[in-house]
């Protein structure tokens, strides 16, 4: 269970009070400075899943913690981003990102439970709307909101990742529409 991989893992996860920390402080570059440890432990999301293959250090442990920790870090960064850029459209981006989050949780649970796991496993759309969202995440942090540029980058950005969210949700219901329609009963 404590080999690199997963404690990267962990370290993502830790990450994400010091970035929220960093961010609030009044330091002169706090938004940049926060930016870059988000960066960081959104980083260690692709190191800790190509040493665990590529070393074979894939455990039951990891599996579990790293969709968690990817989880943990979005929503508390977008959560966060929501007081500083209060406004619908960012609204609706981020309740479409965090709630995709949690219907695609709900729906691997349920398929697990179910014998059906490897329907809803992690597919490339995943993949890609994970890392879109994390770069446009640390686009909006970096920003301050009279940076109308960057701040207009980031919006761009997470209208992108929310539509990539969208997309990979509706592949992942598609995937599982036999079982949850009940039209396939044999595993």
């Amino acid at each position: 269970m404590w080999n690199l991989p997963n404690i990267l893992t962990l370290l993502r996860i830790g990450l994400i009070p010091v970035f929220i920390a960093i961010y609030y402080s009044s330091w002169e570059w706090h938004n940049l400075i926060a930016a870059a440890v988000f960066g960081v432990a959104a980083a260690t999301d692709w190191v800790d899943g190509y040493m665990a293959r590529k070393y074979d250090q894939v455990t039951p442990f990891g599996a579990f913690l790293d969709p968690v920790a990817d989880k943990l870090i979005v929503v508390a960064a977008m959560v966060m981003l929501l007081e500083v850029h209060a406004s619908p459209w960012f609204s609706v981006a981020s309740i479409i990102i965090i709630g995709r989050e949690i219907v695609i949780s709900a729906l691997r649970e349920w398929m697990a439970e179910m014998g059906y796991s490897g329907t809803v496993a992690v597919a490339m759309i995943g993949k890609v709307k994970t890392w879109v969202q994390m770069v446009a995440i640390a686009v909006l942090l970096a920003a301050k909101p009279e940076n109308e540029l960057l701040t207009n980058l980031g919006f761009i950005a997470i209208y992108i990742a929310a539509g990539l969210t969208l997309w990979s949700m509706i592949h992942y219901l598609r995937a599982a529409w036999p079982q949850l329609s009940g039209t396939t009963t044999s595993k």
